[in-house]
C-alpha cells in the first residue's frame, strides 16, 4: 500500500462494508528538542557594532546573531538543508561564512536578516567541517567524505585547492589554519591522523606530522599563534586522547606536547606567545615561550569555549558550548556572565524502543538527550543529561543504553527519578577502542546484559560486551568476528546470536568480504557456529526470534529465515534495495512480532508487513525507520525529527 495518508493528520478509522477498520497513521510530531550550539564567532561589522554569532543544531539548523553589547538576539534564520555547522569564518571583505552539514556553504552580511546559500562546495562532498579565511576575501574549507580542501572567492566561485584527496584513502579534512605571513594553509586529516601543508599560491602539498603521532585518529583542531619577536607556532590538537602539539613553524619541529587541553579554539595576547584556552570548564593562560611552564587558571567558564575575542588591556570575551557569554578581566581573574537565549530546535530521533513503563523511549541524534512518549496520555516527557544513545533495551524496570562517543554504557532504573548527577542513569563503564553500542540484549535469567559495538573512527573490529549485573563489571570480547562490527543480537537456542557488519568506524575501509551470523555460548564464552547466511552481504540486522528454533534477519535488503538446529537458511525474500557497497552499514532493519500474527518491520526507508506463513511482503508506508510497538500493538517509527504511529487493520 503506497502512501495514501496526509502527513500531520490523524485519520479516523473508516469502517468498510466488510466491517474491517482501516489502518490509522498519525504524525505525533517532533519529540526531542535541544539548544546545542556549534560553530560560533565574535566579529565587528564595518559600522563598528560587535556581534556574537552561533549556529544551533536542528532540522534545520538556525543561524543566530546577538548584539554583543546587550546579549539580545537580533537574528534567527534557518539554514535549509543543514542540521548544524561546526565552524564560521569572517572574511576580509565583510562576509560571515557558515559551513552546512550538507555540503553547502552559506553567507550572511551582519546587520541584515538574510542568509544566502552559495550551493554545494565540491561535487560529492556532503559535509563541510572547518573554514578559514585567506587574503583579499578568499575562503578555504575542509570537507568529507573526499578529504578535500576547497577555495571560494566571490569573483571566482569554488575550486578544489588540493586537486583531489589530500591523503588517498582518507575521508576527513577536519581542521584548517591559514598562515597570513606565508600564505600557507595547514589541514588536519582523519580518521588516521595526517597534517598537510599546502602552498595556496602554487598548490604544492607536504605532509609534516612527525611519524610518532601517526597512530592518532584525527588532527582535530589547528590554531595559529603569531609573535612580533620569536617564532610563530601552529597548535595541533590530536585525538583520540587530548594531546596538543606546539609546532615551531621556523624550525619545523614539535617543541612541546600539552596534555589534557581541550584546544578546539584559543585566543592569544596579540604579538606574544601567551594563549588562553578552556579545559574542564575553566579558563587558563599559558606562555608557550616559557619551557616547562604550567597553565595558570584564570576563572571558571561553565563549559568549553566555542569562540574567543581579545578585547585588549588584559581583557577577553568568550562564548561557551553552553551559550554562556563571559567578559573576563584577566588581571583581576573575574568575569561577568550572560546566558544567551538560544531557541531550541527539533533534533532527529536516533534510537527507539518500548520501555518497561509502556512508553516509547527515544534518544536524540548528536545533541543527545532522551524523551518518552506516553501512548495513553499522548504526552512527551524530556530527559536531559546523556549523550547520543545508539541502542536501548530493558529488563524488568531497568533500561540499558549504549552511548556514543567512546563506547559508554548506562542503565536507568525507571522506578526512581531521572537524575544523571545522582547516578540514575548509572554509568556502567567504557570499553577502550569501541564507540557505538547499537545492539543491546538483556538476559534477565542470567543476570547479564550484552552489547554489540562498532569500533572507534578509522578502526576495524567491534566487540561483544557483557555486563554482569551481580559482579557489576564489563567484559569485552573484541574482534570475535575478525575486522567486523557486532550490530544485532538475539537470544535463541540458548545462544546469543549476533549479526555482524563488514563496516568499522568511520574512515576505516572494510577488509572482510561478507557479514557473519555467529552463535555464542554465554556460559562457556565460545562460538557455537560462525557462518555467512547470505553470500556477499555487508551487514546482518534486525535479528528476531519468530518461533522456537527459528530466527529472522535482513542482510542487505534480503529477508532470511535461519534454522538454529540445522544451522542453515531455509528461505529468503527480497524486501528492499541493497545499500551501496563501499558505504558503512551499522543498522538497516528492525522487526517485531505483532499480536495479529504478522511480523512488521522497517528497512530501506519503508514500513512493511510480512506474513510468516507465506513470506509475502506488503509495503505499508514510505519514509520510515526505527521501530517500536506499544502494549496495544500500535507501531511507532520515525521520519527525521518526527515520531509516527501506525495502527494496523483490526476487526471493528
Amino acid at each position: 500500500m503506497i502512501r495514501t495518508f496526509i502527513r500531520g493528520l490523524l485519520l479516523a478509522c473508516l469502517i468498510s462494508s466488510t466491517g474491517i477498520a482501516q489502518p490509522v497513521l498519525t504524525n505525533l510530531g517532533p519529540q526531542l528538542r535541544a539548544a546545542m550550539i556549534q560553530g560560533s564567532i565574535f566579529l565587528t561589522d564595518p559600522a563598528g557594532r560587535n556581534w556574537i554569532y552561533t549556529v544551533v543544531r536542528g532540522e534545520p539548523a538556525h543561524l543566530l546573531g546577538y548584539d554583543a553589547a546587550t546579549g539580545q538576539l537580533q537574528l534567527d534564520q534557518p539554514l535549509p538543508g543543514a542540521d548544524g555547522a561546526w565552524d564560521m569564518a569572517w572574511s576580509s571583505d565583510g562576509w560571515l561564512y557558515v559551513p552546512g552539514a550538507s555540503g553547502f556553504l552559506f553567507r550572511h552580511k551582519p546587520g541584515t536578516q538574510t542568509v544566502e546559500n552559495l550551493g554545494l562546495v565540491l561535487p560529492g562532498q556532503t559535509y563541510v567541517w572547518n573554514l578559514t579565511t585567506g587574503r583579499d576575501g578568499e575562503l578555504f574549507g575542509a570537507t568529507y567524505p573526499g578529504c578535500r580542501v576547497f577555495r571560494y572567492h566571490p569573483k571566482d566561485g569554488f575550486s578544489d585547492l588540493g586537486k583531489g584527496p589530500l591523503v588517498e584513502g582518507e575521508n576527513y579534512v577536519r581542521s584548517l589554519a591559514y598562515n597570513k605571513k606565508t600564505a600557507k594553509l595547514y589541514a588536519g586529516v582523519g580518521s588516521h591522523a595526517f597534517l598537510v601543508e599546502i602552498d595556496t599560491r602554487t598548490g604544492v602539498k607536504k605532509e609534516i606530522l612527525p611519524a610518532k603521532y601517526k597512530g592518532k585518529e584525527f588532527v582535530y583542531g589547528l590554531e595559529m599563534v603569531y609573535q612580533d619577536k620569536g617564532p610563530d607556532y601552529l597548535l595541533a590538537l590530536l585525538t583520540s586522547g587530548q594531546l596538543t602539539l606546539v609546532y615551531n613553524l621556523k624550525t619545523q619541529k614539535v617543541e612541546r606536547e600539552l596534555e589534557g587541553i581541550d584546544m578546539k579554539t584559543i585566543v592569544q595576547e596579540p604579538g606574544t606567545a601567551r594563549i588562553y584556552y578552556t579545559m574542564k570548564s575553566n579558563l587558563y593562560e599559558l606562555d608557550l615561550n616559557k619551557k616547562g611552564s604550567l597553565p595558570q587558571r584564570i576563572t571558571e567558564t561553565r563549559g568549553a569555549s566555542n569562540a574567543f575575542r581579545w578585547d585588549g588591556k588584559r581583557k577577553l570575551s568568550l562564548l561557551t558550548s553552553n551559550a554562556v557569554y563571559h567578559q573576563v578581566d584577566i588581571t583581576a581573574k573575574k568575569a561577568s556572565t550572560v546566558k544567551l537565549d538560544v531557541p531550541g530546535q527539533p533534533i532527529p530521533i536516533q534510537s527507539m524502543m518500548k520501555g518497561p513503563d509502556g512508553r516509547i523511549w527515544m534518544g536524540g541524534y548528536l545533541a543527545g538527550g532522551h524523551a518518552a512518549y506516553d501512548p495513553v496520555s499522548g504526552t512527551t516527557t524530556a530527559y536531559k543529561g546523556l549523550e547520543q544513545t545508539e541502542g536501548m533495551a530493558f529488563s524488568g524496570d531497568t533500561i540499558f543504553m549504549g552511548i556514543y562517543p567512546h563506547g559508554h554504557y548506562y542503565y536507568y532504573n525507571t522506578k526512581a527519578p531521572w537524575d544523571p548527577k545522582q547516578g540514575n542513569p548509572k554509568h556502567l563503564g567504557q570499553v577502550p577502542g569501541q564507540s557505538r553500542g547499537f545492539a543491546v540484549l538483556p538476559l534477565t535469567e542470567k543476570k547479564k546484559v550484552f552489547f554489540g559495538t562498532v569500533p572507534d573512527y578509522g578502526q576495524l573490529g567491534g566487540a561483544l560486551v557483557c555486563y554482569d549485573l551481580e559482579k557489576q563489571q564489563l567484559d569485552a570480547m573484541v574482534n570475535i568476528v575478525p575486522d567486523q562490527s557486532i550490530i544485532s543480537l538475539v537470544y535463541a537456542g540458548n545462544m546469543v546470536v549476533m549479526g555482524s557488519s563488514i563496516s568499522g568506524g568511520l574512515g576505516a575501509a572494510a577488509k572482510a568480504e561478507e557479514a557473519r551470523l555467529v552463535g555464542w555460548d554465554p556460559d562457556k564464552k565460545e562460538k557455537v557456529f560462525d557462518i555467512a547466511p547470505l553470500a556477499g552481504a555487508m551487514a546482518i540486522t534486525g535479528l528476531l526470534q519468530v518461533s522456537e528454533g527459528k530466527i529472522w534477519g535482513l542482510a542487505d535488503g534480503m529477508l532470511f529465515e535461519f534454522d538454529i538446529q540445522r544451522k542453515e537458511v531455509i528461505r529468503t525474500k527480497h524486501i528492499h534495495t541493497a545499500p551501496n557497497r563501499g558505504g558503512h552499514v551499522w543498522r538497516s532493519a528492525f522487526l517485531v512480532n505483532h499480536p495479529d500474527g504478522n511480523v512488521y518491520g522497517t528497512g530501506g526507508g519503508n514500513l512493511f508487513r510480512i506474513d510468516p506463513q507465506t513470506f509475502s511482503v506488503t509495503l505499508l508506508e514510505e519514509k520510515a525507520s526505527l521501530l517500536a510497538m506499544d502494549e496495544k500493538g500500535a507501531l511507532y517509527f520515525k521520519h527525521n525529527t518526527e515520531l509516527w504511529r501506525y495502527i494496523p487493520n483490526k476487526a471493528n
